[in-house]
């Protein structure tokens, strides 16, 4: 009996000499490349390990250093020059899952539609981390990531688990091709669903702050967002650049805000402007909302040859169309003022006033053309109320007919201007006054034309006009085909010769 009881204890002692055997050649070199060799040749993973540290002053945690880890026949996924991993007393029964993993100064590529990783952590932390992403709906490459995620418990299109909280922050951020610097980003993920409780970072010379939520068909609700002296230059078109800002199948945005922002396009630019935007929903290229609102003012606003300066405006939008509660702003050194509504149903833009003052306009070389182009499809018609110009100056360069008319003042009531996506005066009163002309280099002083069009006929039709022979003067009913324009040619009355 004492036989057998010197016999265990011997062999006691010996297992407890090969753990520590094992204990501290696992820390040497050759035990690290060993360990790497085992899990390779066991596992579907590329596995590499520099080294393998272990302190009893923090006795649960194992230190890896220069780790490298990727899918068999693939470039690495995770490379490191530290690893960290706490364990506990769940490694009983599940030993790919740790208390904590610690990844320090290294890359991590991510891919959704890679095999997930057989390892989880209660917590996982980022320490000066690259992570890339190329592949996917989000494609990211941040530098210098800290992160933190609990509990990571990777899967299959889930690279952060279904369920986790997360909070990151990174020096620099580039997410589907748009740059961000001091990115700091906390959230939650919930299988398809995301919700950012905070984002904010440096956007292009300026600051963003916001909140938002993706549901789990894709689409997105910004509670807030608030972009502050943003400059922004874009190798886009006004209308390719919108479009791919409102590119999510969905996204309603509950208040964004822009303030004195810069910003820079293919024939199209924004300076200093002011932009507050409520309760909109933007979906496969229309607008919807039940209550919304637009507010802006800008210093500058470019898009093509149109060049508006001070612009201030105010909008309210519903199911019915949008109210145009105030729109004014400068342009060809005149002022304009205009208030009214776009009709959604008819697809018209139906103006309560419009105002137009010391204008100094030439027009295209194309606006006979222009004029006989068909409007777009949201816009069948246009109608003014009451139209009021004063002290304008036009010109028309034109070759074969050029003209100019100087101090030209307007007055109109219930106005007609387009219909059926074609300009014209079809309908209402129009009359214009000038102080000086020259039609076809003719000099005219004070002509005065008077419209009255009713459906198809322009009926009453009245100009006058002084000459150097005298005065001038012609009454004329005309019935004109549909988007024909308006020309008159005034016969002599008589006068001195």
């Amino acid at each position: 009996m004492k036989l057998l009881g010197k016999l265990l204890i011997s062999l006691i002692l010996v297992l407890l000499l090969l753990i520590v055997l094992i204990y501290m050649l696992l820390q040497t070199s050759w035990g690290a490349g060993w360990l790497s060799r085992q899990l390779t040749r066991h596992s579907d993973y590329q596995v590499s390990i520099g080294g393998i540290n272990h302190s009893w002053t923090n006795f649960s945690e194992i230190q890896l250093d220069n780790v490298s880890v990727g899918k068999k026949g693939t470039l690495p996924t995770l490379v490191a020059k530290r690893v960290l991993a706490e364990l506990g007393v769940r490694q009983l029964n599940d030993p790919w899952h740790v208390n904590r993993l610690q990844l320090q100064e290294g890359t991590l590529n991510l891919d959704p539609a890679a095999p997930s990783w057989p390892l989880q952590a209660d917590t996982l932390q980022l320490n000066g981390m690259a992570v890339s992403a190329p592949h996917g709906d989000w494609r990211l490459n941040g530098q210098n990531v800290n992160a933190g995620i609990s509990p990571w418990q990777p899967q299959i299109g889930y690279p952060l688990g279904r369920q986790a909280r997360f909070q990151l922050s990174a020096r620099s951020l580039t997410l589907n091709g748009v740059p961000a610097q001091n990115v700091l980003v906390q959230g939650e993920v919930n299988n398809q669903a995301l919700t950012l409780d905070n984002l904010g970072a440096d956007l292009y010379q300026g600051e963003l702050t916001g909140t938002a939520r993706r549901a789990p068909d894709g689409s997105w609700q910004v509670d807030t967002l608030r972009l502050s002296n943003v400059r922004l230059q874009s190798e886009k078109t006004l209308h390719d650049f919108l479009r791919q800002v409102f590119s999510v199948p969905k996204i309603t945005l509950r208040r964004v805000d822009l303030i004195d922002a810069r910003m820079e396009g293919v024939n199209w630019a924004f300076n200093d402007l002011d932009l507050t935007l409520r309760d909109m929903t933007f979906q496969n290229g229309d607008w919807s909302a039940q209550d919304g609102s637009l507010s802006f003012n800008a210093s500058d606003l470019i898009n093509g040859g149109v060049h508006l300066t001070d612009t201030l405006a105010n909008m309210t939008f519903s199911p019915q169309g949008v109210e145009i509660r105030q729109f004014s702003g400068r342009w060809e050194r005149g002022l304009l003022r205009t208030s009214g509504r776009w009709l959604r149903q008819d697809r018209k833009l139906a103006l309560d006033e419009m105002m137009i003052a010391g204008l100094e306009y030439t027009l295209p070389a194309n606006w006979r053309a222009s004029w006989l182009q068909p409007l777009p499809s949201w816009l069948a018609g246009v109608s003014v109320d009451r139209l009021s110009a004063n002290r304008n100056l036009i010109i028309d360069i034109t070759p074969a007919f050029p003209f100019q008319i100087t101090a030209l003042d307007v007055t109109g009531r219930r106005l007609v201007l387009a219909r059926d996506h074609q300009w014209g005066v079809w309908s209402g009163n129009l009359t214009l006054n000038g102080s000086d002309a020259t039609f076809n280099k003719t000099d005219v002083r004070q002509p005065s034309l008077t419209l009255n069009a009713t459906g198809d006929a322009l009926s009453n039709q009245r100009v006058e006009r002084f000459h150097r022979r005298g005065a001038a003067g012609s009454h004329r009913n005309r019935q004109p085909a549909p988007g024909a324009g308006f020309y008159a040619q005034p016969q002599r009355a008589g006068g001195p010769g």
